[in-house]
């Protein structure tokens, strides 16, 4: 199956919807003038003009929706149809995408497909979409928005700093050492309603936008270095600015 096809089959019957509505508007300025004017002649005509036109708009109507009926959406979605068509789109809009059926990721969202109820959900936010080459507009159409959204690198790094300096106390570690970024997490977004409003897919995006920055210390000079690890649960995924991906598991602050 493939949403594609009831797409083109449907877009006769739109143009045919698109200029009944058209014309039924140009009639009824026509009739209320005629109505007004005493043109019975001409009201007669061009009310039997909109009968016609009515059942015009009816047909398409009909037809469109049985159309829309005849779209087996939980078959589309349980066969995986959808999901390898999401992933042919990707490729075309250049998204990138990771992970497997049924939850990917689109840095820096999280998509899950619930094919139960043949819903889409990016991040926790439910998308009414059908149309995989659409939801991967929409999905781009964020990246692009976040990327031009504002970010101070060095205020970010300083808050990073902030954190790491709070860890070392709590796990008792020295100056220099590497700390797990995702045990800073923990320290930027301490409570679960903090967490709702900062996941850590925002913190990952906010990472990717320092890894891609031109800083390279705090405020006061301290600088620092991204590490990896031998244990992937720990990194967290990025994108470089050559839309690579990166794998950030660590950082440590140093004189």
């Amino acid at each position: 199956m493939n949403y594609e096809s009831l797409y083109q089959s449907l877009q006769s019957d739109e143009k045919s919807l698109k200029e009944g509505i058209s014309s039924l508007q140009k009639l009824y300025k026509s009739i209320r003038r005629e109505t007004e004017n005493g043109d019975l002649k001409s009201l007669l005509k061009d009310l039997t003009a909109m009968s016609e036109a009515l059942s015009s708009l009816s047909a398409a109507l009909e037809n469109m929706k049985a159309a829309a009926d005849g779209f087996d959406s939980r078959s589309y979605f349980e066969s995986g149809d959808f999901a390898e068509q999401m992933l042919d789109a990707c490729k075309e809009k250049d998204v990138n995408v990771r992970g497997e059926f049924p939850v990917y990721e689109m840095f820096p969202y999280k998509v899950k497909l619930d094919t139960e109820n043949q819903d889409l959900y990016l991040d926790r936010k439910k998308v009414q979409c059908m149309r995989p080459l659409s939801f991967v507009e929409i999905v781009r159409s964020g990246q692009e928005k976040l990327n031009k959204a504002p970010f101070n690198a060095l205020t970010f790094v300083n808050e990073l700093s902030d954190a790491y300096d709070l860890a070392l106390l709590k796990l008792d570690k020295t100056p220099g050492t590497d700390v797990y970024l995702t045990s800073l997490y923990k320290f930027l977004a301490p409570m679960s309603r903090f967490r709702k409003d900062y996941d850590q897919q925002n913190f990952a995006f906010d990472l990717a936008r320092l890894y891609n920055s031109d800083t390279e210390e705090t405020k006061t000079g301290r600088k620092f270095q991204f590490g990896p690890s031998r244990n992937n649960m720990k990194a967290i995924r990025i994108l470089d600015r050559d839309g690579h991906e990166q794998f950030l598991a660590t950082i440590c602050f140093y004189e």
